[in-house]
């Protein structure tokens, strides 16, 4: 599966990855790249307790570009 993922750094400089399309799903690392390791490891297990709890494993998301 494929899933988009923001990366922001945070005001401690740590960098916080989140996975939109499941609520909750949040990581962070001291670099991208482990910000990245970590939240595939976060979407995997979020994946998992959503199929236990017979929740949706997704939700809709929708990028749009808009113009300022």
């Amino acid at each position: 599966m494929k899933f988009i993922v923001t990366i922001e750094r945070d005001e401690d400089g740590m960098f916080v990855a989140e996975c939109p399309s499941i609520p909750g799903c949040v990581s962070q690392g001291k670099t991208e790249q482990e910000a990245v390791e970590n939240i595939k490891d976060a979407i995997k297990q979020c994946l998992e307790v959503r199929a236990e709890r017979g929740m949706p494993l997704t939700v809709s998301m929708r990028e749009v570009e808009v113009l300022v």
